[in-house]
């Protein structure tokens, strides 16, 4: 049977949204909810989100409005530390959660902060998300929509955080490659977000000054490694020659066919072949 959880009807807040939509993500993803104040009710309810007046994760009560409660979460920081606890999320995926968004959440809610009226955050969304309900099947449809947008937004934060770790172990192996073959060639055999992993491991001093890497549409793409993190200047820059050409112009000037592009500022250049883009680097003198 899925999970049945219980949070207050009527208008709703970024905590509860977020609280339900951390169940769903990482507890179980069928899980119903009911939405009402009957004491009754909420006593019959598996899991139950910023009503009740209870904070106990052992039997699944998750309120911080009662005077009981003096610590600092909301019902959101209260079950992302329940699933932390349990092993439903790891340690690491929590604590990004936790900085990137439940943290923001918890201190919204409980007035320590308010949201700035020029940033479309998360509690503003759901605050919008709030307004078409009049009626209480109208707040409680509405609810269930903001649900499914934090449902895709955890997901997609875990998706990055995934990603993320390959990026570190994906980079990591590419730097040693190149050091083992005194290469100033980064090769990424599949597109990573690779900037902060490679700045992490000492990129600053790194023999590396190229990264190669897929695009998404088939091609391969050279880009320039900045001196540090978040510099828009090049370890070294791409040929003067090739500043702002494209297809054939670029192709006679590389002397290799398939070259595609080069950005006039000389950090990066796309060619429809791996080799395509190998053969450019070395005929320009541009590879150790």
């Amino acid at each position: 049977m899925p999970a049945l959880i219980a949070t207050h009807s009527g208008p709703f807040h970024a905590d509860d949204v977020m609280a339900v939509g951390l169940i769903r993500a990482f507890h179980d993803p069928s899980a119903e909810v009911v939405r009402t104040r009957d004491l009754a009710r909420i006593a019959e309810a598996d899991l139950v989100v910023d009503v009740g007046g209870l904070y106990d994760p052992p039997t699944g009560r998750f309120d911080h409005h009662q005077a009981a409660y003096t610590g600092p979460l909301s019902s959101a920081g209260m079950v992302l530390a329940w699933l932390r606890e349990s092993g439903a999320i790891p340690v690491a995926l929590a604590e990004e959660l936790r900085v990137g968004a439940v943290d923001y959440l918890d201190d919204v809610d409980n007035g320590r902060r308010a949201p700035d009226s020029a940033v479309p955050c998360f509690p503003r969304i759901v605050e919008a998300l709030v307004q078409p309900a009049e009626a209480e099947d109208g707040f409680d449809a509405a609810f269930e929509r903001a649900v499914g947008f934090a449902v895709a937004w955890i997901h997609g934060m875990a998706a990055g955080h995934r990603r993320k770790a390959e990026a570190r172990a994906g980079v990591a192996a590419a730097m040693t490659a190149a050091e083992q073959a005194g290469s100033n060639l980064l090769v990424l055999e599949r597109y990573l977000k690779w900037k902060e992993p490679y700045f992490e491991r000492g990129g600053a001093e790194h023999c590396t000054e190229f990264v190669l890497f897929p695009g998404t549409d088939g091609s391969w793409r050279v880009v320039c490694i900045p001196p540090e993190l978040g510099s828009f200047a090049q370890k070294r820059s791409l040929p003067e020659a090739w500043a702002g050409l494209t297809d054939a112009a670029l192709s006679e000037r590389t002397g290799v066919p398939g070259s595609v592009f080069c950005h006039k500022n000389r950090f990066i250049a796309v060619f429809e072949q791996r080799e395509g883009a190998l053969e450019a680097l070395r005929r320009a003198g541009l590879l150790t």
